[in-house]
């Protein structure tokens, strides 16, 4: 026999989820681990232990990777998986929501922070996130209703009509019941996590980018337009912040629409201070002093100078002059043309830089592409506090912020 079930196209054996009826169907009952990795050039429990130690928030233990193994590895576990109520909208609202940040009290766009995961061997790591949601309905016992009870007196119909007068004619009700208990899949990402250097071990790293996309709020929908993510950030001295972006040059939106600064179809984000949250202008790189507290684990040889030019330009500048990351033909001073006022021979996606701290300080900052008076705001605000204890701030403390 083939263990398929001819009719149903279905498996005859595996189908036990406990110890007991597995061993009843004859089969073998294995345990395994969830893992991230194996970490294969450590063989000893001693020197696994001594992983262990230094992983920071990862759990490393030795044990057999399967119970039917025969030799003992040092295994890197997955971390407790995490489990939150969803934040609140008004039903068919795809906008701002109450509860999605507990630190922050002002409404957002419902989200979830996750903690990427952290792996000890120092290698990089493709990974996929796969971002699904339910729909149900309580007009039938959905925990107890199954194909099989397709035809019961009690299932629900499609397009039913309801006879509420009680002369045999009805309404009839928009219910398609292919909806009402359904999995959808939103979208799929994918994304590298890259080592980290000595310097970063142990530490928070802050994960500040921008999201949506070109066009209007008509256009983007279900979507959003440009903004900061998060656009209100609040850490310590003992944190760090990678600023990072993605971006296009060759979408259409669908052929929807493709309101938006610069070149048609094309994205470009940059990151500049400014001195309130209220204001529309950036300070020049002269006038902008966040950054003498600011230093970069990506470039070590780059001065907050450096950073902010780097920040404002998306990358099309790498620095002043030149640094070991940046090659002095692709500095300010060395480019023979110059940045064009709309971005747009500016890079689409930028790698930016891990942000480490030296002092407290604050900063109002925009994109000066994309923030349009009237139409839509690309701005953000971070607080950093000396230390390791976060002071949260939300954005209706704003107003004009001075710097350290």
């Amino acid at each position: 026999s083939s263990g398929i079930n001819a009719e149903y196209g279905e498996r005859k054996y595996g189908r036990p989820i406990n110890e007991a009826d597995c061993k009843s169907e004859g089969g073998n009952w294995v345990k395994f681990h969830s893992y991230l990795e194996v970490l294969t050039d450590i063989t000893t429990q001693s020197a696994c232990r001594k992983a262990g130690r230094s992983a920071g928030k990862n759990r490393v233990i030795w044990d057999k990777l399967r119970s039917d193994d025969t030799e003992k590895v040092c295994i890197v576990q997955a971390p407790t998986m995490q489990c939150e109520e969803a934040p609140w909208t008004r039903v068919n609202h795809l906008g701002n929501a109450y509860g999605y940040d507990k630190n922050y009290k002002n409404p957002n766009a419902s989200r979830i922070e996750l903690d990427l995961p952290y792996f000890p061997s120092g290698e990089a790591k493709r990974c996929v996130m796969r971002l699904r949601y339910n729909i149900s309905t309580t007009d039938y016992d959905g925990w107890n209703t199954f194909a099989e009870s397709n035809d019961n007196d009690d299932v629900i119909e499609n397009d039913p009509e309801v006879d509420v007068f009680g002369d045999g004619k009805g309404f009839e009700l928009a219910l398609n019941t292919a909806q009402t208990g359904r999995t959808f899949e939103d979208r799929s990402h994918a994304f590298e996590i890259l080592p980290r250097t000595a310097e970063m071990a142990a530490k928070t790293i802050y994960n500040l980018n921008v999201r949506g996309k070109r066009g209007n709020i008509v256009q983007t929908f279900p979507a959003t337009e440009y903004d900061f993510v998060p656009d209100s950030l609040a850490v310590t001295t003992d944190d760090l912040v990678h600023v990072q972006w993605t971006g296009s040059n060759t979408h259409d939106n669908n052929n929807d629409g493709d309101d938006g600064e610069g070149e048609g179809g094309t994205d470009r984000s940059n990151l500049m201070q400014m001195s309130a949250i209220s204001e529309s202008y950036p300070a020049t790189i002269k006038e902008a002093d966040f950054w003498e507290g600011v230093q970069s684990l990506t470039d070590s040889d780059a001065s907050g100078k450096d950073i902010a030019i780097g920040l404002a330009s998306a990358g099309y500048y790498c620095s002043e002059s030149g640094t070991d990351n940046c090659p002095e033909k692709e500095s300010l001073e060395g480019r023979r043309n110059k940045i064009d006022d709309k971005m747009n021979n500016a890079p689409a996606s930028y790698f930016g830089h891990v942000l480490k701290f030296t002092k407290a300080g604050s900063m109002n900052y925009l994109c000066t592409r994309n923030n349009n008076f009237s139409n839509r705001s690309q701005k953000g605000s971070i607080w950093v506090k000396a230390g390791n204890k976060l002071e949260v701030k939300t954005r209706s403390e704003e107003t004009e912020t001075s710097v350290a």
